[in-house]
């Protein structure tokens, strides 16, 4: 099989296996209402399971993404799907607190397995000059992947076909059982780095590519002293605590502030990451065709965007489904574009082939330190303060996230271990 024959083959199974992990992530902000309604736990609770579950991705990232580098993605990847299939089984047992909060726990930590570990692959069979296009392209698996899995769980608990008895069990069982097929494809039908599937790789400085492919402690080094690697974590970390609290709260702000049933507002959340693959999309073109593959000036001027969307929403909400769906749209273009630049793209650039794990876990747990604070920014303010105060709150930090990138603007990509694949294999030529 030919290079390009395999590159397919590997972006294909790569991006349906992100995808399906948010079949057992976004299932949790559809479940929440109802568990707020059936079994009486208040809304510190909820927020209580969506901090364990925050808390333990972002650690998890910062571990992970380094342990990718040294014994293998694949290996690191596969671990956390079962995991997550596994916490998500079980979630679907009892609606306790206690029950919820360790497994949300468990999930939390196998979910942190997928970013970090799938970019690592992506970085190994796809050169830096096509980057900003092919992680958009690719990372649509998150976004897409967010509005299948919100609409799949939105059927699943509110149209039960198959055994209508358990119903907000469902949220649960159904995506794991989907995730576990997932997985098997993952396990058995992708190869973690080229030099498994017989290429070879052009290193320079006649490095090995296995040497080059394998991360070290000085690696980890060199990239906590790049200025580059902060900018974009900060700004990420404030990106991160806007989209969490979109991602998982839009279907209980609609039910509780805006009075809509729990069939429209998890059907018209989902539009935040069916329109958003635009701006991912969007983003990764502009960038690569018009920038130069700079990725900070297109997503401070997204960030800048998502931060007046987010004063007017409350003026767009008085305009009923139609205003709050523009809304929701608008937000999701904003923040997918910058969201998967700097967590992709911008990460793989920094880190290269040879610390692509590492860098992009260090971007990602970073920026989900923003997502861990998130449920209790939301509880909070809307509780105290009311639902059109916390999106100036989450405006506030987007023109935040936008002002931090301002000194990279110029900033093109850091070239450091990265060789070019080819054609020939391991003891023959093509």
């Amino acid at each position: 099989m030919r290079l390009a024959a395999v590159r397919r083959q590997v972006f294909a199974i790569t991006w349906i296996t992100y995808a399906g992990f948010y079949l057992c992530r976004k299932n949790l902000g559809i479940v929440l209402p109802m568990l707020h309604g059936i079994s009486g736990l208040r809304s510190s609770e909820l927020a209580n399971i969506v901090f364990g579950y925050s808390l333990m991705y972002a650690v998890g990232q910062f571990g992970f993404g380094f342990l990718s580098d040294r014994i293998g993605a694949k290996r690191v990847v596969a671990g956390g799907m079962l995991l997550v299939v596994a916490s998500n089984l079980f979630m679907g047992v009892h609606a306790s607190l206690l029950w919820l909060l360790v497994f949300g726990c468990l999930n939390g930590v196998g979910q942190s397995t997928g970013w970090s570990g799938l970019v690592k692959m992506m970085a190994s069979w796809f050169s830096s000059d096509i980057r900003g296009i092919v992680m958009a392209w690719w990372g649509t698996n998150y976004v897409l992947g967010g509005f299948l899995a919100t609409s799949f769980a939105t059927w699943a608990v509110t149209e039960p076909v198959l055994l209508p008895k358990m119903g907000w069990r469902l949220g649960f069982l159904l995506p794991a059982l989907i995730l576990l097929g997932i997985t098997i494809l993952f396990s058995f039908g992708v190869s973690g780095t080229p030099e498994e599937k017989g290429f070879t790789s052009e290193a320079p400085s006649g490095q090995p590519a296995a040497l080059r492919d394998r991360s070290n402690w000085s690696d980890l080094l060199a990239l906590l002293k790049k200025p580059s690697l902060w900018t974009i974590s900060i700004a990420y970390f404030f990106l991160e605590l806007c989209r969490y609290a979109l991602m998982f709260w839009l279907p209980f702000y609609m039910v509780e502030r805006l009075k809509y049933g729990f069939q429209a507002a998890g059907y018209l959340s989902s539009l935040y990451e069916l329109i958003g693959i635009a701006g991912a999309l969007m983003a990764g073109y502009i960038s690569d065709r018009f920038m130069q593959s700079r990725r900070a000036p297109i997503s401070a001027m997204m960030l800048f965007g998502l931060g007046c969307v987010m004063l007017i929403q409350p003026s767009l909400a008085a305009y009923g489904l139609v205003g709050t769906g523009i809304a929701i749209s608008l937000s999701g273009v904003l923040s997918y574009g910058p969201d998967t630049l700097l967590s992709g793209a911008a990460a793989q650039d920094i880190g290269d082939v040879r610390a692509t794990g590492t860098a992009s876990g260090l971007v990602d747990g970073i920026g989900h330190l923003g997502a861990l604070f998130s449920p209790y920014v939301v509880v909070y303010v809307s509780g105290h303060y009311g639902w059109d105060c916390l999106f100036q709150v989450l405006a506030g930090a987007s023109f935040l996230a936008a002002a931090v990138l301002l000194p990279s603007w110029n900033r093109k990509p850091e070239e450091g271990y990265g060789g070019q694949l080819n054609e020939q294999r391991v003891g023959q030529t093509a």
